[in-house]
């Protein structure tokens, strides 16, 4: 499994990188929704639940923006 992540980052690493950093910001995203709904509903500032959906919706842009525009710039 390894050997096969290793072989993609040499063969495509520019595509692999995409790959392997989305699902690592997916990941991030459902561990930092589950802790902050423990949390209960934001008080305050409510900062955590801002720096949350700013990440998601940097990652939204990012995929229907940004990656469609380098494959047409490539």
């Amino acid at each position: 499994m390894i050997a096969g992540i290793l072989t993609q980052f040499r063969t495509r690493p520019v595509v692999a990188t995409l790959e392997y950093g989305s699902v690592c910001v997916c990941i991030v995203l459902f561990v930092g929704t589950i802790a902050l709904l423990s949390t209960g509903p934001p008080r305050g500032t409510a900062t955590p639940w801002l720096a949350l959906v700013g990440l998601g919706a940097a990652f939204v842009l990012f995929w229907t923006a940004l990656v469609p525009i380098y494959d047409r710039l490539r």
